[in-house]
């Protein structure tokens, strides 16, 4: 059995609306076709990570006294979560997003976070038990932020190492970063942490380099379609990214995340790690939704078997 993983994060109901293209502001695009998926980063990684071969995912997370609260829950049980740590507030309603996603797989997110910042320091006491059993934790940026500072310098103190996804992007000060054992964001997000763009490789080698000497040992930059750039310990290396016909974008680096704390568990080799995380984001923008879209490990498998 694969050593547990504990994921501490949002969960939302997802609203996908599917357009011919973006709107512009003030814009009304019409003959959408609308589904709805359960998403939040948080939820979605747990989700990727018990798909891609955890068969013990603990998700830690709140949602609301209500009807899409239970379902949220039982979705995650669905796949094997123990959601026994997944708080419930009469507070907030369960977090919503609502996504616009084009013909080319491009999207534009809007999040009204609801229960997801009732998440507060006391819940992370109470799921102290989870996360001190993990041999891993992943966390993103979807939740409050005292609540996600008090969960990193937990785990730090109970000497767990913690998988960071920098999302969304945050004012948060880099020294926090001290707390991550492997951090990993996409461009954007890796600009706002070094306050600057990435405009070339060179920059993008320079921010890994920068992120890394604020603490976590591996950093790994997204790069959508063009693959991943990482500095992993003394090795710093690129996957190019796989070539596949995109439906829908959202979710990938969630899934991205949850694949590579499987990986990282595993004790894969760096760029194992990096290129199972790249093939299960890859199977991903293949399909519609964000946890609809996490494919499972015999998926991943045949995949880089395929390639």
């Amino acid at each position: 059995m694969s050593l547990p993983i504990a994921v501490i994060g949002s969960v939302n109901l997802d609203l996908v609306m599917k357009v011919s293209r973006l709107p512009s502001p003030g814009e009304t695009v019409t003959g959408a076709e609308l589904t709805r998926a359960f998403g939040g980063k948080g939820a979605n990684q747990a989700v990727a990570a018990a798909r891609a071969g955890s068969h013990s995912v603990a998700f830690i997370g709140c949602v609301g006294e209500d009807g899409e609260g239970t379902r949220a829950i039982d979705a995650l049980s669905a796949d094997g979560i123990d959601v026994s740590a997944t708080f419930r507030t009469p507070e907030a309603a369960t977090g919503h997003a609502m996504i616009f996603v084009d013909g080319v797989g491009q999207n534009a997110i809007a999040v009204a976070p609801g229960a997801n910042h009732r998440l507060e320091p006391a819940h992370i006491d109470r799921a102290a038990d989870r996360i001190r059993a993990s041999a891993l934790v992943l966390i993103q940026c979807e939740i409050a932020k005292d609540t996600l500072l008090y969960a990193l310098l937990l785990a730090k103190r109970m000497n767990i190492p913690v998988l960071w996804n920098f999302a969304p992007a945050r004012e948060l000060d880099r020294s926090a970063l001290r707390q991550a054992s492997a951090l990993v964001v996409n461009e954007s997000e890796a600009a706002a942490l070094c306050g600057a763009p990435l405009r070339t490789p060179a920059e993008i080698q320079q921010a890994a380099v920068t992120l890394q000497a604020a603490g976590p040992e591996a950093v790994i930059i997204t790069l959508g379609a063009q693959g991943a750039h990482a500095r992993w310990g003394e090795t710093e290396f690129r996957v190019p990214g796989f070539r596949v016909e995109a439906v829908d974008a959202t979710g990938a680096g969630d899934v991205f995340c949850g694949a590579l704390a499987v990986a990282m568990v595993e004790q894969k080799s760096p760029v194992e790690a990096v290129c199972f995380a790249s093939a299960a984001a890859a199977i991903s923008v293949t399909r519609l939704g964000a946890q609809p879209s996490a494919p499972r490990r015999a998926d991943i498998d045949a995949f880089l078997a395929g390639v």
